[in-house]
């Protein structure tokens, strides 16, 4: 597939060139070439969807459903296409780039249906004749500020729930996947611009010190989405936080699978394989330690050893390829760096470990010990951790023995270890799993974690109502005026 025709078929290539040059992680080739945003040019697109939220905060809740109905619609049309540029962009296999589109169709289904859902609660009141209630308000302008791994999905979760609240939405996508941005913004374009309303999705494409800082900062921004690294998510947070304006956090992960004796092996074994080496170990869900019950721990090894042999390296636009390149010669040469650590830390290489040219790298299985400091930290790589055990108690202890808690899994057929796991004696995650692995949430759930993490939930369930602003509400029908807590003031 030649990438100059997929661009000018996602409508892309009529973009004006400029300074950041997009690069094909498989072979180092040159994509595209995007201009990138002035702070003038910053404030024109905060003051447009300012405006654009003024008008699109009254139409009905069911109208703007019907208006991201026709955009999940038109991404349905362009899902090979856009699958196969996050593919060409970001790197991670055809199936998971076209998986990514179909996340966003997913969660704009979602969406339309919550359009008409967006309830309040009904109170008694203590005052006779007074009838309480609250209900929920668009917020605002709603920043989005997305990593590389998933250039689509995770703008999706965040925009199509704020706008069937009533928000508009202005995204500063990742540098690494910049046509991926824009080529959603057409697509979403293409219906907003029937309708009028061509501002309530925006985006905006920018060095971090001139657009993500000013994102930070802005008080017309009343909430900022922000996925990356928990460094970077700290900074995020102190930042909005001065100005009291409201964040979603979706930072590190460091995830756990606990294998134990009376496991299915063969389940577990397609998990962590899939968990590991999916999107070349770059998912903030990627599962990073593996906890071996002892009693199985060697079979589960040696099985793991054959079925790295087994994937497949390559150009993730073909096939037969299960793992893509990393993003950027940079993250090679971070794994490299973590795996020196390793070895010096007395962890054991058991299958990997090398570079083998440009962004690719093998897979690697690693012998840890749990007292290894970089177990604590999360290499944005394929690396895996296999850590054993003899008691469930000191597994549970050795997972949650990490700053990060994003995704968690048990494969067990015990169902007193299963809700051991589950129980607020187990897994202290924000997602935790049984008989499944920890990357591949559906949309339907609240996507996040805690401790470094973020606490931030996106997607599914109620996270909706971090878009929207609570009001409570008091009416007296009556003829008097009581107070609350039976005040007598009398005048």
């Amino acid at each position: 597939m030649q990438s100059s025709e997929l661009l000018i078929r996602l409508g892309v290539a009529n973009y004006p060139a400029g300074e950041l040059v997009s690069l094909n992680p498989s072979d180092g080739a040159e994509l595209g070439r995007v201009r990138m945003a002035t702070r003038a040019e910053y404030d024109a697109t905060i003051d447009r969807a300012s405006e654009t939220f003024t008008r699109w905060r009254i139409l009905p809740a069911p109208r703007r459903g019907e208006i991201v109905r026709q955009i999940g619609n038109e991404l349905r049309e362009h899902k090979s296409d856009l699958g196969a540029l996050v593919t060409l962009e970001m790197g991670k296999i055809r199936a998971e780039g076209e998986g990514e589109v179909q996340e966003m169709i997913d969660i704009a289904d979602f969406a339309v249906g919550l359009s008409r859902q967006l309830y309040g609660n009904t109170m008694h009141s203590e005052r006779p004749g007074h009838r309480m209630y609250e209900q929920w308000h668009p917020l605002g302008v709603v920043g989005v500020i997305s990593a590389f791994n998933f250039p689509v999905a995770v703008w999706a979760w965040n925009a199509m729930l704020a706008a069937v609240c009533g928000d508009t939405v202005v995204w500063k996508p990742s540098p690494k996947t910049p046509l991926c941005a824009l080529a959603v913004q057409v697509i979403c374009d293409r219906v907003l611009s029937r309708h009028g309303f061509g501002g309530v999705f925006s985006v905006i494409i920018g060095a971090n010190e001139v657009v993500g800082e000013a994102m930070l900062a802005d008080p017309r921004v009343s909430l900022v989405s922000f996925t990356g690294s928990s460094a970077v998510g700290r900074h995020a947070a102190e930042v909005v936080g001065k100005r009291l304006g409201r964040t979603i956090l979706e930072l590190g992960g460091n995830n756990g699978l606990i294998v134990m004796d009376d496991a299915n092996l063969d389940l577990a074994l397609r998990a962590i394989v899939f968990g590991a080496v999916g999107t070349a170990g770059q998912r903030c869900t990627s599962t990073r330690r593996v906890f071996l019950q002892k009693g199985i721990a060697g079979q589960v090894i040696e099985s793991l050893k054959t079925a790295y042999g087994q994937v497949r390296i390559g150009n993730p636009m073909e096939p037969e390829t299960l793992m893509g390149p990393l993003v950027s010669p940079q993250a090679v040469e971070a794994m490299l760096r973590g795996l020196d650590r390793v070895r010096a830390e007395g962890g054991e290489v058991l299958y990997g470990g090398n570079a083998i040219g440009g962004c690719f790298a093998e897979p690697t299985l690693v012998r840890a010990h749990p007292k290894m400091s970089i177990l604590r930290e999360e290499i944005f790589a394929p690396i895996l951790y296999l850590i054993e055990f003899e008691r469930l108690e000191e597994a549970l202890h050795w997972h949650n023995n990490v700053p990060q808690g994003l995704s968690s899994a048990m494969f067990t057929t015990n169902m007193i270890s299963a809700e051991t796991f589950l129980s607020h004696r187990g897994s202290d995650c924000g997602i935790a799993n049984i008989n499944i692995g920890t990357s591949g949430a559906e949309i339907g759930g609240a996507f996040g974690g805690e401790k470094d993490t973020g606490g931030g939930r996106e997607a599914g369930s109620d996270s909706w109502k971090a878009y929207m602003r609570r009001q409570t509400n008091t009416i007296n029908w009556s003829l008097d005026l009581p107070l609350a807590q039976g005040i007598e003031f009398a005048l």
